[in-house]
């Protein structure tokens, strides 16, 4: 930034979405030069206004540019490799021979693109290399990211590395800090640490240095974790390794567990791209209209598992285009469904809908979403519309609470009788059998140890709490009832709509699409 005035002692100036910020020059009427630090591709604009001794600004100078892309790795694994394969082909870079310790056609993370990962056994043959560096130059800025999931927690261990003579340019993987394992980014000596590995769970891990600013950063499932720290790189170029680092004449903290889509970058990677490299697509387990039912049954739209009514239960259906009120006033006026052709209706004593068997893996990443109606004004007794079961209790339900006059999510930290239940709330009254109802959602966000409860399609903020450790329920999903001691209890009394289910964990601008009749645009 420049200008022909001499008595120019300071420039203000913002980015486009960003904030407001002063550069001075060594001299009046001198220039300044600041980094810049794009955080999305596409369209920009730096403003900028020049400032007198007297305080006085100038007119705006604009300057539009287009910011492209990031660039691709340099250097890229998928370890999607076929069983008994020996290496790992590159799908950029040199292709990483494998020890053999290492054996492909493991699992891979659901929602993702990768179809297998590789296992690595931990032993002193576990490890691919390209006997090559990926980061030509650990001084400038680069970054080094990998779906991983350990097999045990209580020892240190390496996911990447790239040797610098007797020790390591760098190291990401799982530390114990204490008696506590984390997630850990290190540099030379500056290391950032964070998150809470679990044995068998899958995490994306991510760790940036930043030239420009000198600093290191880890992200878990594509959330900044930990202290950012400074660092001084060495200049040290050796090979690059997975599943082991360096540490003098001999290689450790070697890999117990299974990785992929291991990637290098020589480049700031940011924040969105961090999120979009975690991502898990959410897939659809079923969606019930609940419009017909055919011997005691209401279809899955696609074919699936359908659900069966139990006694008190039955489809609603509306008015039909044969008789219109506002043609015929001798046609009765018959009451539309909550969504589309009809709902299903429940008598509040033994009226239940239930599936065969279990529709979401509750100890992984599941959205719900219905859209649910009271027939009663003041409910005199809890009264739940959604629950999957366990073997002594539900791990999860969602129920109207009239004392709290509120719905909330119930969710028990244990397959217990009397666990301890972690609760979230969202107020709203009783509708007493008039209106469109609620339009519910329940998330449980593995990746980020949370559960939450929408209500009308996340317009007012999410109720969200911490639950670390879920559990798997195997029991049906239920429509209008919830384990009760011995038996079943909490029977709902009014209508119940859009049923959806998914595996993984919907963003909040999803969410708001469900209870529609359709299935959101998971994208």
């Amino acid at each position: 930034m420049d200008s022909p005035s001499d008595d120019v002692v300071a420039y203000r100036y913002n980015f486009i979405g960003g904030p407001y910020a002063t550069a001075e020059p060594k001299q009046p009427g001198g220039s300044v030069t600041v980094p810049f630090l794009p955080l999305r591709s596409g369209p920009n604009t730096l403003t900028v206004q020049a400032v007198d001794r007297a305080g006085r600004p100038s007119g705006e100078s604009r300057y539009r540019f287009y910011v492209q892309s990031g660039r691709a790795p340099v250097a890229h694994w998928r370890l999607d490799d076929a069983a008994g394969a020996t290496s790992a082909e590159a799908e950029k870079g040199t292709a990483a021979r494998a020890g053999s310790g290492v054996s492909f056609g493991g699992p891979a993370p659901r929602g993702t693109d990768l179809t297998s990962t590789a296992h690595l056994d931990g032993s002193s043959h576990g490890y691919l290399t390209p006997d090559a560096p990926a980061v030509a130059d650990p001084r400038k800025a680069f970054a080094v990211s990998a779906w991983v999931r350990p097999a045990q927690t209580d020892q240190n261990m390496t996911v990447a590395a790239q040797d610098a003579g007797r020790s390591a340019a760098f190291t990401l993987g799982l530390r114990q800090e204490g008696s506590t394992p984390v997630w850990s980014f290190g540099v030379g000596d500056a290391r950032v640490s964070g998150g809470a590995p679990e044995t068998g769970e899958w995490a994306h891990l991510l760790g940036v240095y930043d030239a420009e600013t000198g600093h290191t950063k880890l992200y878990v499932n594509g959330h900044e974790v930990g202290t950012e720290a400074e660092a001084t790189p060495t200049a040290t170029v050796g090979a690059f390794q997975i599943g082991r680092a360096r540490h003098g004449e001999a290689y450790s903290d070697r890999w117990r567990g299974d990785l992929g889509d291991v990637r290098v970058h020589d480049r700031v990677v940011v924040p969105a791209e961090a999120d979009e490299l975690a991502r898990r697509q959410p897939g659809l387990l079923g969606h019930w209209s609940l419009e017909t039912a055919s011997g005691g049954a209401s279809p899955e739209q696609n074919g699936g598992v359908p659900l069966k009514l139990g006694d008190g239960a039955a489809i609603y259906r509306g008015p039909d285009s044969s008789c219109l009120p506002d043609i015929d006033p001798d046609c009765p006026v018959v009451p539309s469904p909550l969504v589309g052709d009809g709902h299903l209706t429940l008598d509040g004593r033994t009226g239940y809908a239930a599936t065969d068997e279990s529709v979401v893996d509750t100890s992984d990443s599941f959205t719900v979403g219905v859209v649910v109606r009271l027939a009663d004004a003041d409910p005199i007794h809890p009264m739940t519309v959604l629950s999957q079961g366990g073997e002594h209790t539900d791990a999860f339900k969602v129920r109207y609470q009239p004392s709290e006059h509120a719905w909330q999510l119930v969710m028990p930290q244990q397959d217990e009788p009397g666990a301890v239940e972690t609760v979230v709330a969202q107020v709203a009254a009783a509708d007493g059998g008039s209106g469109s109802g609620h339009r519910l959602a329940v998330v449980y966000d593995d990746a980020t140890d949370q559960i939450k409860l929408y209500i009308d399609g996340g317009s007012i903020a999410a109720a969200t709490a911490d639950f670390p450790n879920g559990w798997s329920g195997h029991g049906p999903l239920q429509i209008g009832r919830a384990h009760t001691g011995d038996g079943w209890g909490e029977y709902l009394h009014g209508d119940v709509d859009e049923v959806q289910a998914y595996s993984g964990a919907l963003r909040a601008n999803e969410i708001s699409a469900l209870g529609w009749g359709t299935d959101p645009c998971l994208c």
